[in-house]
């Protein structure tokens, strides 16, 4: 959400972050809505006024004898256009929050000037892509020959874009979901939380979900949401709150399951599970003041890039052009996991700063000991990680050539002494 007040003070640099977005809304459209909105005000408090003065000369007239007809008219056309100032209030004012809140985040200044994601820069590599004597295959060919990931049976029960798990993938993925909570609450200093799965439309408004993504999102029938990522529950923990300064960084983890409709991927990823409506994701979620937000963003991709180095999985970090950035994000690092089955990185955690924009949506704000004036917080997000790819990364970076996958050391302790996982006899 933007501040209409900055936008009046810093057209130029609204209008230049708007270009960047390549979206068409300039400063002066908001300000001229803005500026009819303020003057219906003022014409309305002048007629509130006028209204009680002409009360107060009425009584009198009538308490002396005089006549009050002139005045009881204009009483009269005063209610009409009371009448018409707060309605033309409440629609401009309407207009402008639907404006405000369809626009995405003004842009870091670093943020690098691209169109796509080929346009996006790398910060850092770590770890080198294995070799193998053999064809490496991609997960969905690992797991059909172990005969535990049955896309058949889910499409039965689901359609398409879902999967069920057996036997020792099932119990992989619940061990790499253990193993994330573990090292970001013993480690990394976040709270493990459990959060709804079911949320109302403010909530989905607070992290910028709506309403320009409602259909990326799944509804009830009785209008509720199921969430896309529990960004949306952790972050909304603190909507309509004034925080203490003393308490910040508030710091949440949760392992949820994520539900998206996938609008616009028809053809993408249509084979296996990258692309689901319905995975498993470990959220990290940071509320900070205003000063810390991109020290924390630094700190919350190095929580993500751990799991993986843990894991032995090869990857490389990005930071997101301006053709690429999301919606909310002023700033974001891509991590993207190396796939042998593919041949290529592909993204497993997206670690964002918001600043203070998803705050402003929620009205989630701090104050300083001493102080009597808030500010808005900061607010911030990233994946630790999103666990099926995850899983799809272990099973392809750690296969053999017999088709059973070696179990990484760092999930050998939540695999019950499992060490291998054989196919099916």
């Amino acid at each position: 959400m933007h501040d209409i007040k900055w936008i009046r003070d810093n057209p130029e640099a609204f209008d230049a972050a708007m270009t960047a977005r390549k979206v068409e809304m300039t400063a002066q459209r908001l300000i001229d809505i803005d500026a009819d909105r303020r003057r219906l005000m003022t014409e309305h408090q002048e007629m509130l006024a006028r209204r009680k003065s002409i009360s107060g000369e009425i009584g009198k007239l009538r308490q002396s004898g005089g006549n009050a007809d002139d005045l009881m008219a204009e009483m009269g056309t005063l209610k009409d256009r009371i009448r018409d100032a707060e309605d033309g209030q409440a629609g401009l004012n309407e207009q402008l929050d639907l404006l405000l809140s369809s626009l995405p985040n003004v842009m870091d200044a670093d943020v690098p000037a691209g169109e796509n994601e080929d346009d996006n820069v790398e910060v850092r590599k770590w770890g080198t892509p294995g070799s193998f004597d053999f064809q490496p295959l991609e997960h969905f060919e690992i797991g059909d020959k172990l005969g535990m990931m049955d896309f058949e049976t889910a499409a039965k029960l689901s359609g398409s874009r879902f999967v069920i798990l057996r036997s020792g993938l099932a119990k992989l993925e619940r061990a790499l979901g253990q193993f994330m909570l573990d090292l970001h609450v013993n480690e990394h200093g976040y709270e493990e939380t459990i959060t709804p799965m079911l949320v109302r439309d403010d909530a989905m408004f607070g992290t910028g979900q709506l309403p320009k993504f409602a259909e990326d999102s799944f509804r009830t029938t009785n209008d509720m949401w199921l969430i896309p990522t529990s960004e949306v529950t952790l972050t909304n923990q603190v909507a309509g709150e004034i925080i203490d300064e003393a308490a910040l960084p508030l710091r949440y983890t949760a392992l949820t399951q994520c539900f998206r409709s996938e609008a616009g991927s028809a053809g993408r990823d249509t084979r296996g599970m990258i692309r689901q409506h319905q995975f498993s994701k470990v959220e990290m979620v940071s509320v900070v003041a205003a000063e810390k937000s991109n020290e924390e963003l630094d700190r919350k991709t190095r929580c993500a890039e751990t799991v993986l180095e843990r894991l032995g999985l090869p990857y490389r970090t990005v930071v997101l052009c301006s053709g690429d950035i999301g919606f909310a994000a002023r700033k974001t690092f891509d991590i993207e996991v190396w796939l042998p089955g593919q041949g290529k990185y592909r993204e497993i955690s997206s670690c964002s700063n918001t600043g203070d924009f998803q705050a402003r949506r929620m009205n989630a704000r701090y104050r300083a000991a001493g102080d009597k004036k808030t500010s808005f917080v900061h607010t911030l997000n990233g994946s630790g990680l999103a666990v099926g790819r995850c899983l799809i990364a272990v099973m392809e970076n750690y296969q053999q050539a017999d088709g059973s996958i070696r179990v990484p050391d760092a999930l050998k302790p939540y695999m019950g002494g499992v060490e291998v996982i054989s196919p099916r006899g």
